[in-house]
C-alpha cells in the first residue's frame, strides 16, 4: 500500500510585547520593547516587592544574586541561544525592591527551622520544615499595610538533600485492610483504599516538599519562588549566570503580578484548556482528580480549575475519562472563571487533552461550551513517529508531517533556524495531533507552536510542550497538599501553580 507524506513548515510564532513590532525571542522582544503590560499604563506597578524566608545564610546568598541580576550579566557560551541579561529594569521597566519587613530569617541552631531538621524522622521532619516556612508565610500575608507581591523561599543544600520528597508505603495491617475491602467490593459500593483506618488522619503516601510549599503559601493568597544554591550560587553543574537571570526574572515577574508578552493570535478570541488527570493516593484511598493544568485567554489571562473526583477502578489503569455530568460541569465552570477575568465570552475554546475524548466527554463539554462559536476538542499525543533528513540535524522546529491524508504529526522541537542549531539532546519527537471536528489544522498546529513559547517561568525558546499541558502534574500535586491545608476552593490564578 503506497504511503502518502504531506510536509510544511511554519514559521516560528509571533509574541507581543510592550512596545510596538513583534518578535519570536522572547529575550529579544523583552529587551526591545518591554513587558506586555506596559500597555496598560498607570494600571501597572513600576516595583516588584520582594519577600524572603530562608536560613540567614541562603538569605544573604538570595540577596546577593538579586543585586546581581539588577546589573548586567556577560552572555553565556558566547552563542546567540543564551543572550547576555541587561539587569532586571532594563528589561522589565520597574525595580526590584527589598525590605527589611518583608525578609524572615531563622538563625542558630534553636531556631524552628534548624530544631526541625535536626528530627530523625523523616515525616516528622518534613512537616517541620514546612511548618517554619508556613508560619513565616503567615506572617507576610497577615501585614496590613502592605504585603510582598511575591515571596523568594530560600532553601539550604541542607532543606533539599533532607526533605525533598517523602514516600511513605502502606503498612501490613493497612495492606491486608485494603485486601479485605477487595473481597467486599463486588457486594458493598466502597473504594478501594477507603476507610483502612478510619481513626487516623488520611495521609499523601507521596509528598513534594515545592508543592506542599506552595501549597501553603496559596492558603496565605502568596505566590512563591524557590532559590536553591543551583540558582544563586556559580556551580560547574549549574546553568550560566545570564541564562539563570532571566529564567528567574521571567518567572519572579509574572508571578508579582506583571505579563511579560503574549502570543500573537490570528483569528477569533480564544481561550485555551489543558485537561489532566492526577492519581492521589493516600492512606485511606485511591482517587483520580481531574485537573485544568492550565487555561489561557488570548488576552494573556492564566489560571487553573480543580476538577471533579474521577471512580478508580485498578483495572482501569491511566485510562481515566470524565463522565457526561463531569465534563459538562468543568465546561461551565472553565467559561465562568474566564468570564470573571475577560469580562465576556470568547469566541473560541480549544481543548488539549493527552488521551482520546470519549462520547461522554464529547458530549458533556460541547453541551457546556454550546454558546461558544467555536469549539475543538484536540489530542496531543506522543507518538513512535520518526522523521529522518538527510544531513547532520533533524527535522526544523514547526515541521508538519501528514500521512495518508489522516494521521498528522508536529515537530514542537528540532532545528531552529533563528540559532542555525538543534539545542536538544535527543532525536526530536513529534507529538500527533487529532482530535474531534478539527476545523483548521494548520490553526491548531500553530496554536500548539505558540502555546510552546507562553511557559511564564522561563524565557527559554527550545520547549516544546504546550503550556495547557506542560504543568499539568506539578497543578495536580500542589492541588492535592492544598486539600491537606483547607478545605477553602484554590485560588485559581496559575501565579502560585508556577
Amino acid at each position: 500500500m503506497p504511503i502518502s507524506l504531506d510536509l510544511k513548515e511554519f514559521e516560528a510564532p509571533l509574541l507581543e510585547f510592550g512596545g510596538p513590532g513583534m518578535f519570536t525571542d522572547p529575550r529579544e522582544g523583552l529587551r526591545e520593547g518591554g513587558p506586555f503590560d506596559m500597555r496598560f499604563g498607570a494600571a501597572r506597578g513600576e516595583r516588584v516587592n520582594i519577600g524572603l524566608i530562608g536560613c540567614d545564610q541562603m538569605v544573604a546568598r538570595t540577596l546577593d544574586w538579586l543585586k546581581r541580576t539588577e546589573g548586567y550579566l556577560p552572555a553565556d557560551r558566547g552563542v546567540a541561544s543564551y543572550p547576555a541579561f541587561p539587569g532586571f529594569e532594563a528589561v522589565f521597566r520597574s525595580k526590584l525592591t527589598t525590605s527589611p519587613r518583608w525578609t524572615i530569617t531563622f538563625s542558630g541552631p534553636h531556631s524552628e527551622l534548624h530544631k526541625a531538621l535536626a528530627l530523625t524522622n523523616i515525616k516528622d521532619r518534613f512537616e517541620g520544615v514546612l511548618g517554619a516556612f508556613s508560619s513565616a508565610l503567615r506572617r507576610l500575608g497577615k501585614l496590613e499595610i502592605a504585603k510582598p507581591d511575591v515571596v523568594i523561599c530560600c532553601l539550604s543544600d541542607e532543606i533539599m538533600a533532607k526533605c525533598r520528597t517523602i514516600q511513605r508505603t502502606l503498612s501490613k495491617e493497612e495492606k491486608k485492610a485494603a485486601e479485605a475491602l477487595k473481597k467486599r467490593q463486588a457486594s458493598i459500593q466502597l473504594d478501594l483504599f477507603d476507610l483502612v483506618t478510619e481513626e487516623q488522619p488520611d495521609d499523601l503516601l507521596s509528598r513534594d516538599f515545592r508543592r506542599a510549599l506552595k501549597a501553603q503559601a496559596m492558603v496565605e493568597r502568596l505566590p512563591v519562588q524557590i532559590a536553591t544554591s543551583s540558582l544563586v550560587l556559580e556551580g560547574v553543574s549549574n546553568q550560566g549566570s545570564s541564562t539563570r537571570a532571566w529564567n528567574s526574572s521571567v518567572g519572579l515577574y509574572y508571578k508579582a503580578g506583571g505579563i511579560p508578552w503574549r502570543m500573537k493570535l490570528d483569528g477569533p478570541e480564544t481561550c485555551f484548556v489543558g485537561i489532566s488527570f492526577h492519581h492521589v493516593k493516600t492512606r485511606e484511598k485511591h482517587l483520580v482528580r481531574s485537573s485544568i493544568a492550565q487555561a489561557f485567554s488570548s488576552q494573556g489571562e492564566g489560571f487553573a480549575i480543580r476538577g471533579g473526583d474521577v471512580e478508580y477502578d485498578d483495572r482501569q489503569g491511566r485510562n481515566v475519562h470524565l463522565t457526561e455530568d463531569q465534563a459538562r460541569q468543568l465546561g461551565r465552570d472553565i467559561l465562568a472563571e474566564y468570564r470573571d477575568r475577560v469580562g465576556g465570552t470568547p469566541l473560541r475554546v480549544v481543548l488539549h487533552k493527552t488521551s482520546a475524548y470519549c462520547e461522554g466527554e464529547r458530549l458533556g463539554f460541547r453541551g457546556a461550551l454550546a454558546e461558544v462559536p467555536i469549539v475543538e476538542l484536540i489530542n496531543v499525543m506522543q507518538t513512535q513517529f520518526r522523521l529522518v533528513r538527510f544531513g547532520a540535524y533533524p527535522p526544523n522546529r514547526g515541521t508538519l508531517c501528514t500521512v495518508n491524508d489522516s494521521a498528522a504529526y508536529l515537530f514542537t522541537t528540532g532545528y531552529m533556524r533563528e540559532f542555525r542549531t538543534y539545542p536538544g539532546p535527543h532525536i526530536p519527537t513529534p507529538i500527533q495531533i487529532s482530535g474531534d471536528q478539527i476545523g483548521d489544522l494548520d490553526q491548531v498546529a500553530r496554536d500548539i507552536l505558540g502555546l510552546a513559547r507562553m511557559n511564564w517561568n522561563t524565557a527559554n525558546v527550545t520547549g516544546g510542550t504546550p503550556v495547557t499541558l506542560f504543568f499539568a502534574r506539578r497543578v495536580g500535586g500542589i492541588m492535592a497538599e492544598y486539600g491537606l491545608a483547607t478545605e477553602e476552593k484554590p485560588p485559581s490564578s496559575f501565579r502560585y501553580y508556577m
